[in-house]
């Protein structure tokens, strides 16, 4: 397939072949993308960069998301590489793992500035930063989760994270859509990944989503891969300011704020 033959792009966040930044960028290979990696650190680099080589990237660069300058410094190479880019993929989000438990009010300081500068500042630094080195009908997307929305045990500030990246997201989509720049989120199911394995109860989640689904199945990787290839490819091209759900139906079967934490719960019951 040559949808994305001749395009050029950017992911932060890809970590090892079982997430979800992993799934869309070997879409996005496959269909004959040229893609440009980020990792944050050294131990990072020791998974991402072979997963990155069987791509045959140009580019494979440490960045701290947190850092405008290592941001900055990124796009350059990209600009230096590439002249300009078609679409940027953002996978980042991180918060303490005391503060995904426990109740949401005892949410320290710390652990609010931590989430949120990870998991959605970034997304308007990334933007920023990308915004001279972006084709017109580029496509800028970050991934964000239903906790954004529904009371989701375990996932606490996260969800208060997801809720500002989607809602920077439209604000977002307003200032580049000027250049002809689309920006958009794209809302996974949960899904088994490394990442996931840090929310407690996540297999109850697994099974509580799986009842309620319309389709009466969890979400798989693939599904989300083929969703980024379509947000980051040209087939996208009226779509901006919109948050795609690839859950299987769940973002519509919850009718009730505290529905998704009482099937949950139920679940956990059962077990």
């Amino acid at each position: 397939m040559d949808l994305m033959k001749g395009k050029k792009g950017l992911i932060f966040g890809v970590s090892n072949t079982h997430g979800i930044a992993y799934a869309i960028a070997r879409q996005l290979f496959e269909a004959g993308a040229d893609i440009a990696f980020t990792y944050a650190g050294e131990v990072m680099e020791k998974r991402v960069r072979p997963l990155a080589e069987e791509m045959n990237a140009k580019i494979i660069m440490s960045c701290d998301v947190t850092r405008e300058d290592e941001i900055k410094a990124v796009m350059a190479e990209c600009e230096r590489v590439y002249g300009k880019l078609d679409f940027v993929v953002h996978a980042v989000a991180f918060a303490n793992k005391e503060d995904l438990q426990g109740r949401f009010i005892d949410t320290s300081k710390e652990g609010w500035d931590l989430a949120l500068g990870v998991s959605s500042y970034s997304f308007v630094s990334i933007c920023r930063n990308a915004e001279p080195i972006m084709n017109e009908n580029g496509s800028i997307f970050a991934l964000t989760y239903l906790g954004s929305q529904y009371i989701v045990p375990n996932y606490n500030i996260m969800g208060v994270a997801k809720a500002a990246l989607e809602s920077s997201m439209r604000y977002l989509a307003a200032d580049l859509g000027k250049k002809g720049i689309r920006v958009n989120c794209l809302s996974s199911g949960p899904v088994k990944t490394l990442a996931a394995k840090g929310i407690s109860g996540f297999d109850k989640m697994l099974k509580a989503t799986s009842l309620k689904s319309p389709l009466s199945r969890n979400v798989a990787l693939e599904d989300v891969g083929r969703a980024g290839l379509y947000l980051a490819s040209d087939l996208s091209s009226g779509t901006t300011g919109h948050v795609l759900y690839v859950d299987c139906g769940c973002n519509s079967a919850f009718s009730s704020l505290d529905e998704m934490e009482a099937i949950t719960k139920a679940c956990v019951c059962e077990v």
